[in-house]
């Protein structure tokens, strides 16, 4: 049965229709959603989790002989994850143990020899004056011929002999004086030397056995059992996941109204659109992400493309959802951001970020220094003066 064309362009417009209803409806639909929520909103594609990522590198030279922990294993702030073989550092410590003793005796015979050039300065003093007093009486008994002049010349001899001899026991007690004046056998500027070189071989000493700095988790584990290593040398990278956020790229066109303070919302690859992170801007960086490149563009050579370049805008997550949801560094996100809310700051260059969380400060070197500086006096002391025993058996010996 052959269809009249009147029912097919009424049928076709009706089609037509319903596709320019269900256009329209769309057409309303988004401009309703851009109105009310769209237009309030900057929205970046163009955004990855990041975090601290906490090095950790060699500070002594060493073999190593262990490595204590793998890749993706979770570590406490203090714990022993490398150890470098110790002979070396012992050995050195030993010798500079050796060498701060054997200071702190010759400082403390240099400081008997001071006293023993005073007592010789004392006697030299006393016999000078005493023969001065007998050139005086032997002057005046001279005249009367109570005592020849050969007599007096000897004693005027005698007297000057002395005088030279007490000059020479002041300049031998000046050169004395000017090593140990001023200062004590415990706090010499040679035992100091050496209390400090003690300390540094000590420290090197201590170092062979590495420590985690901050808790978190391993990565990228390079170091091997049998390598060498330096001072400086990338062993591991520990990455704390408890604080992450968000480093979003905006247009430069998009920036002008986003603040401090703004809420936004996230949304990474790993869950999908159905899980949403809130997050607060805390901070624009100062700078485009080309000025901070490998090989900044020189513009000025004349081969010039305007570019809408891209400002890193940071972008704080929630402890509470990321411990319920972890994230890793790295990972994409859609990040939008709210910038109908009230400014909380004006200014741009106002930032909310801090250094609150556990990985931006370290203790675990802070007793080190404290330990070595106590067996460094503890040798001192050892070396300073002697039990009464031991010089009764010195004595009894000789």
């Amino acid at each position: 049965m052959k269809t009249h064309p009147g029912t097919i362009r009424a049928r076709r417009n009706l089609y037509l229709l319903l596709v320019m209803l269900v256009l329209i409806i769309s057409a309303l639909a988004y401009a309703g959603y851009w109105w009310h929520y769209s237009r309030f909103r900057v929205v970046s594609h163009n955004a990855f989790v990041t975090g601290n990522l906490i090095p950790v590198e060699a500070d002594a030279t060493g073999i190593v002989t262990q490595v204590l922990i793998e890749e993706s294993q979770y570590v406490n702030k203090g714990d022993l994850l490398v150890r470098l073989d110790e002979h070396r550092a012992q050995t050195t410590l030993g010798q500079r143990r050796g060498e701060l003793g054997q200071i702190v005796r010759e400082i403390g015979a240099v400081f008997s020899t001071h006293q023993q050039m005073c007592q010789k300065l004392i006697a030299r003093s006393a016999r000078f004056a005493r023969v001065r007093h007998d050139v005086l009486r032997l002057r005046q008994a001279a005249p009367n011929g109570s005592v020849s002049e050969q007599v007096v010349q000897n004693a005027e001899d005698q007297m000057i002999a002395l005088e030279a001899e007490m000059r020479e026991a002041e300049a031998e007690l000046k050169a004395i004086e000017a090593k140990v004046s001023g200062t004590s056998r415990i706090l010499h500027p040679d035992v100091e030397a050496a209390k400090y070189k003690f300390i540094a071989a000590y420290l090197d000493y201590s170092r062979q056995q590495i420590h985690a700095p901050v808790s978190g988790y391993v990565s990228m584990r390079k170091v091997q059992v049998g390598n060498r290593v330096q001072p400086g040398d990338p062993l591991m990278t520990l990455v704390p996941l408890e604080h992450l956020w968000v480093e979003a790229n905006l247009r430069e066109t998009e920036v002008a109204q986003v603040r401090p303070g703004q809420s936004a919302e996230i949304t990474v690859d790993l869950y999908g659109d159905s899980h949403i992170y809130h997050g607060t801007v805390e901070g624009i960086v100062p700078g485009t992400g080309s000025v901070f490149a490998l090989f900044p563009p020189d513009n000025a050579t004349g081969n010039f493309i305007h570019i809408v370049e891209r400002v890193p805008i940071r972008i704080a997550l929630q402890k509470e959802e990321i411990l319920k949801n972890p994230l890793r560094p790295g990972l994409s996100t859609v990040a939008s951001i709210n910038i109908k809310e009230p400014e909380q700051h004006r200014d741009s260059s106002h930032s909310l970020a801090g250094t609150i969380t556990p990985e931006y400060k370290t203790d675990i070197f802070v007793d080190e220094l404290a330990d070595a500086q106590a067996k460094a006096q503890e040798i001192i002391m050892d070396n300073l003066t002697q039990k009464n025993s031991e010089i009764e058996s010195n004595c009894k010996s000789r």
